[in-house]
C-alpha cells in the first residue's frame, strides 16, 4: 500500500509539472519569453519560483540527514543557504537586472567587451549547471528506490524526461509557473508530516533523544571530519558567495521588470527560505529519537523518507510517506528544471544556434534548436550521476557552490563594484578559480575522501579557491590597465542608477 501511494504521489507531481509546463507553450512566442519570461514576472511569483528551484535534494533530504548524522554542527547549513540571498540582495541583485542581459555570458561580454570572457563564462555556466544536476538525479534515484524498490536509474530517468519536456515546452515562462507551484508543494509535503510527528511526540510525553555529547555540542567532532572549524568556515563562504554565482539563480533576476522588483523578490525569497529551513532540523531530532541508528549501508539522506512510516503505522504512515516522496520529487524537479533552463539557454545561444545558423544560412530550426539544447542539458549529468554514486548528495552540491564562489562571485562583485577590473584580470581570475575548484572536486570524485588536512582542503575548497580567484583578478587587473574597457564608466552608471532616474530624465523636455 505504501509503495502504491508513493508512486501515485510521484506520478501526480510529475504529471502536474508537465501540464503546467505545457501551458507555457501557449504563452512563449518570442526569444525573451523563452529566456527571461518577457521580463514581466512579479516579485511574489518570482520569489516562489526562485525558492522552488533553490530548495533542492540537498535541502529536502541532505540537510536533515547531515544534522541527524553530525549533530548541531550542521545547523549552520540552512543558515548559510539563506544567508547567500542576503549577500545577493546587497551586492548584485538590482545591478544585474539593470544590465539588461539574458544570461551570465551576456553580462560578462557587456561588462568587459570580450568574446573570450563570454566563452569562458558559457563553459562555466554549463559546468556548474551539470555539476549541480548530478545530485538531483542521484536524489531522484534514491527516493524512488526507497519507496518502490525500483532501480536507481529509473528515478533519474523520470526526472530527466520530465525536466526536458517542461523546459523545451515553453522555456522560462513554463519553468516560472512550474517552480512557483513546486515550492508550495514541497513546503506542504515536508511540513504536514513534520507537524504530525511533532504532535505525536508531544502526545507521548515529549521524550528526548539519547545522543552523545559530540552530537549535541558544536565543533566537537559529531561527524567524521577532523577539522570542523575549517569545514564550517569554508562551506559558509561557499554558500554565501556561491549563491550569487549559480546560473539558475541569477537568470531568474533577469525576469523581473526592474531593479526595484529584483530587490523585493530577494527579500521575499529570504522569508520563504527561512520558513522552509525551520523544518529539516525537526526531522533530524525526531530521527534521533525514533531511529537512534540506521541499518548498516543505509544513507542518512533517506531519513526524511523513512521516518514517517517508522513512527506512524498503517494507512496513516503510508499517506505521510507518500507525501514526503511527492515533495522530494517536487524538490528534485524544480531545481533540475532551473538548472536545465540555465544550461539550455547557454547551450542554445552560445553553441547550437550559431552552428545551425551557419549550416542553414539562417535560424531555420527556430525554437527546435532550443528544445534540442534542453535534451542535451539533462543527458550528460544523467549519465555522470552513476559514476560518482560514492560521493554524497550534499558533498556534490558543496562542490557546485565552491566552483560558483571561486569563479562567478569574483567576476560579479568586482564587475559590478570595481571600475578597474580589466579583461586580462577577469580572464585570469576565472581560469585560476575554475582550475583550482575543479581539481579539488575531481580528486575527491576519483580518489574518494582523504584524511587530515589534505582531505579537508580538497573536500571544502572554497576557503582557499575563492580568495585566490579574487586576488588573481585584482593583481592582474592592476598590472594590465590598458585592457580596461573604454566604456566602463558608462556601463557602471547604468548598473547603479535606479530606473526611476532614467525614466525621469526621459520625460524632461529638451
Amino acid at each position: 500500500m505504501a509503495d502504491t501511494l508513493s508512486v501515485l504521489a510521484i506520478a501526480l507531481v510529475c504529471l502536474t509539472t508537465v501540464v503546467v509546463g505545457g501551458l507555457g507553450l501557449r504563452l512563449s512566442r518570442r526569444t525573451s519569453d523563452f529566456y527571461v519570461a518577457g521580463r514581466t514576472v512579479s516579485p511574489r511569483l518570482n520569489a516562489s519560483a526562485i525558492s522552488g528551484e533553490y530548495l533542492s535534494a540537498a535541502s529536502f533530504l541532505g540537510v536533515a540527514g547531515l544534522i541527524y548524522g553530525q549533530g548541531v554542527d550542521m545547523l549552520w547549513l540552512p543558515v548559510g543557504y539563506t544567508l547567500g540571498y542576503v549577500v545577493l540582495l546587497v551586492m548584485v541583485a538590482a545591478p544585474m537586472r539593470r544590465s539588461g542581459a539574458y544570461t551570465l555570458p551576456d553580462f560578462a561580454e557587456a561588462r568587459l567587451g570580450s568574446v573570450v570572457m563570454r566563452r569562458i563564462a558559457a563553459v562555466l555556466v554549463v559546468g556548474i549547471g551539470w555539476l549541480y544536476l548530478v545530485p538531483q538525479f542521484q536524489g531522484a534515484g534514491l527516493a524512488l528506490a526507497l519507496v518502490t524498490g525500483a532501480p536507481r536509474w529509473v528515478g533519474a530517468l523520470i526526472v530527466a524526461v520530465v525536466v526536458a519536456a517542461a523546459v523545451g515546452a515553453g522555456g522560462m515562462r513554463s519553468i516560472t509557473f512550474v517552480q512557483a507551484m513546486q515550492y508550495w508543494i514541497k513546503l506542504t509535503c515536508l511540513a504536514v508530516p513534520a507537524f504530525v510527528l511533532l504532535a505525536l511526540w508531544a502526545r507521548s510525553g515529549g521524550g528526548m533523544p539519547e545522543v552523545s555529547a559530540s552530537w549535541a555540542l558544536p565543533f566537537e567532532g559529531g561527524g567524521s571530519d577532523e577539522h570542523p572549524w575549517y569545514r564550517t568556515a569554508s562551506m559558509m563562504l561557499a554558500l554565501c558567495l556561491g549563491t550569487m554565482g549559480l546560473p539558475h539563480v541569477l537568470v531568474r533576476y533577469y525576469t523581473n521588470p526592474d531593479g526595484v522588483a529584483a530587490r523585493r523578490t530577494t527579500v521575499s525569497v529570504v522569508a520563504l527560505l527561512g520558513m522552509f529551513y525551520l523544518i529539516p532540523p525537526v526531522y533530524a531530532v525526531l530521527g534521533r529519537l525514533h531511529l537512534p541508528s540506521l541499518p548498516e549501508g543505509v544513507s542518512a539522506d533517506t531519513l526524511v523518507l523513512r521516518l514517517p512510516g517508522f513512527v506512524v503505522s498503517g494507512l496513516g504512515g503510508d499517506v505521510l510517506t507518500a507525501m514526503v516522496a511527492g515533495g522530494a520529487f517536487a524538490a528534485l524537479l524544480s531545481t533540475a528544471s532551473g538548472l536545465a533552463m540555465s544550461v539550455t539557454g547557454v547551450l542554445h545561444q552560445e553553441f547550437l544556434r550559431p552552428r545551425l545558423t551557419r549550416l542553414t544560412g539562417g535560424d531555420a530550426f527556430g525554437f527546435g534548436g532550443f528544445r534540442l539544447a534542453a535534451v542535451a542539458a539533462v543527458v550528460v549529468p544523467f549519465f555522470v550521476a552513476f559514476f560518482v554514486e560514492q560521493v554524497g548528495i550534499a558533498t556534490t552540491v558543496g562542490f557546485a557552490f565552491s566552483l560558483a564562489a571561486a569563479t562567478f562571485a569574483p567576476l560579479l562583485i568586482l564587475g559590478v563594484w570595481w571600475r578597474r577590473l580589466s579583461r586580462a584580470g577577469a580572464v585570469a581570475g576565472l581560469v585560476v578559480g575554475a582550475v583550482a575548484a575543479t581539481s579539488a572536486a575531481l580528486t575527491v570524485f576519483v580518489a574518494g575522501p582523504l584524511e587530515g588536512w589534505p582531505g579537508a582542503l580538497l573536500a571544502n575548497p572554497a576557503a582557499w579557491c575563492t580568495p585566490l580567484a579574487f586576488a588573481t583578478m585584482v593583481i592582474v587587473s592592476l598590472a594590465t590597465p590598458a585592457s580596461i574597457p573604454r566604456d566602463t564608466a558608462r556601463l557602471m552608471v547604468r548598473l547603479h542608477t535606479p530606473e526611476q532616474v532614467h525614466l525621469a530624465r526621459s520625460r524632461v523636455p529638451d
